[in-house]
């Protein structure tokens, strides 16, 4: 008979990963984070610089992503009313992961194509 051998649940890690790629999951959570990210503030902006999305698609994650506090929406009286989007202060933990990422996609190319 074997001994009690204790094993790791590998839940402990595949759940908070899980969650993490929930928030910025998707077709185009990740592009409007980044395009946000590198300064685009207008709706308008931030669509143009994201080939193929629809207007309405981009309005319904706009939404999502304020609801997780990574982008704020930021409306500026006057006539015509301004509307801006920025990142939060809590979306800048995401730039170290959005950066890792793309390093190991630059690399994970890389070593496909060799």
């Amino acid at each position: 008979m074997a001994g009690n051998k204790s094993y790791l649940s590998c839940l402990d890690t595949v759940k908070p990963v899980r969650d993490a790629l929930d928030v910025i999951n998707g077709k185009w959570k990740l592009p409007i984070i980044i395009s946000v990210g590198v300064g685009n503030e207008r709706f308008t902006d931030i669509q143009e610089s994201i080939p193929g999305i629809s207007p309405k698609a981009m309005a319904k994650e706009l939404k999502e992503l304020e609801k997780h506090r990574l982008i704020e929406r930021i409306v500026t009286d006057g006539y015509p009313v301004k509307i801006t989007y920025k990142w939060t202060p809590y979306a800048n933990t995401l730039r170290p992961i959005i950066e890792a990422l793309k390093e190991w996609g630059i690399n994970h190319q890389k070593k496909i194509t060799q």
